[in-house]
């Protein structure tokens, strides 16, 4: 027998019946999880022997009842043996389903990946964004890839995913799909949360990813300097589309703002704020963490440009955005025009918020923080870069109190 079961009979007191006779019901407990049954004999519960979960005595009722409990012990013992013979995993649901003749389901990969997809696909817009759905169908995508470069199968039984597997899957995406490190990373981390819905609903017993670690790697993060936004806002852009997306990338840099959170933006998102000025009030879609920001006289200027603007009288919208991917895409002709040497994108105006305008002039990092909707002070830091303008400038003012104390003239 497997020495994580084990098997008690018990007298439930609570039922008893009309003529007092007590229920002896039957408890398996497999790795801490409980099977409980009724064996279908009643006994006067004088007779009951706890410490032996046995009758007392040799009668006749005893010889019976103490014979059916041993049968149900020995079925136990064979459901368990038949288990190992057919390669099943033991737990509560396989061997209850085994005493019940319960053919077992083996579940499969695929289609409980599938059916997490599929509802993460119901519910975009409302607690997704559709970014992460097509990052999950991304995943989903690279895993059957995977089962077929590996395997030569296009599913596999979840029970026989192991450490092996993971270790595998992730240098297959490091080598034949030729992901950076955190790319890797993250598309494992989006397998795991298919592991851990099979754990929570007890598919399988262990979980693979038990003796797995993984590390993202810290990324340089893009932002643009003090003269990069100059040029940005001097150029005098020919065609409209290029001022429009050329405007709504200062709105960011000035707000520090996503995409997303941009797009979302009404006019009803603009009230007073505690000093009597003008703040944007909005939660960040992505994390629903409340963002509270000061109105810049820039960030004014954009709202008052394109407050009449049909789109935004039309769907009542404070500015008219386009795509994320038309506003990346002229994003870098507006770089190449400025002649800016980095790859522009909208995400980089977050960035340059929380370094160039507001940390390098001053701004704690605290501030920068709440603004951003960040929910930690470490995620900010990713971003906010103590820059070696300010850090320069704070060693000065240490450097002048130094030249002016007695420790200085102490040593001289």
């Amino acid at each position: 027998m497997n020495e994580n079961i084990s098997i008690l009979f018990y007298l439930k007191r609570a039922k008893v019946n009309a003529q007092g006779l007590v229920p002896i019901f039957q408890r398996i407990t497999i790795n801490g999880k409980r099977i409980d049954n009724s064996t279908g004999k009643f006994i006067d519960p004088s007779k009951w022997h706890t410490e032996m979960s046995k009758m007392r005595g040799a009668s006749e009722e005893a010889r019976s009842i103490n014979g059916h409990l041993e049968h149900l012990k020995s079925k136990i013992y064979d459901a368990e043996k038949n288990l190992i013979k057919t390669d099943i995993p033991i737990n509560s649901e396989t061997l209850k389903n085994k005493l019940l003749g319960i053919k077992e389901r083996r579940r499969t990969l695929i289609p409980i990946f599938q059916d997490h997809n599929n509802k993460i696909k119901e519910l975009v817009g409302k607690e997704y964004a559709p970014g992460t759905l097509e990052r999950y169908n991304t995943s989903l995508k690279h895993t059957k890839d995977f089962l077929e470069w590996k395997y030569k199968i296009s599913d596999i039984e979840i029970d026989k995913i192991n450490h092996a597997f993971i270790t595998d899957y992730e240098f297959y995406l490091r080598s034949v799909r030729n992901c950076a490190n955190n790319t890797a990373v993250k598309y494992i981390k989006n397998f795991s949360k298919i592991i851990k819905i099979c754990l929570a609903n007890n598919w399988i017993d262990r979980n693979p990813f038990s003796n797995y670690k993984a590390k993202v790697r810290e990324v340089e993060r893009v932002y643009l300097s003090e003269k990069e936004i100059q040029n940005i806002i001097n150029k005098d852009f020919k065609t409209d589309r290029l001022s429009l997306v050329r405007d709504i990338f200062l709105f960011s840099c000035f707000t520090g703002l996503a995409y997303i959170d941009v797009k979302n933006l009404t006019k009803s998102h603009i009230s007073l704020g505690i000093d009597g000025e003008k703040w944007i009030f909005t939660h960040r879609q992505k994390t629903e963490t409340a963002s509270k920001i000061p109105i810049l006289p820039i960030t004014q200027m954009i709202i008052d440009k394109y407050e009449d603007h049909p789109e935004c009288c039309n769907q009542n919208k404070l500015l008219p955005i386009l795509s994320n991917q038309k506003m990346n895409a002229y994003l870098k002709e507006i770089a190449g025009v400025c002649e800016i040497e980095k790859e522009l994108t909208f995400h980089i105006a977050r960035h340059t918020f929380a370094t160039t305008v507001t940390l390098t002039n001053g701004v704690p990092i605290e501030s920068v923080s709440k603004m951003l909707g960040h929910k930690n002070l470490r995620t900010t830091q990713h971003y906010a870069k103590v820059l070696d303008k300010k850090v320069s400038e704070d060693m000065m003012i240490l450097r002048d109190k130094f030249k002016e104390g007695l420790m200085v003239q102490s040593m001289i």
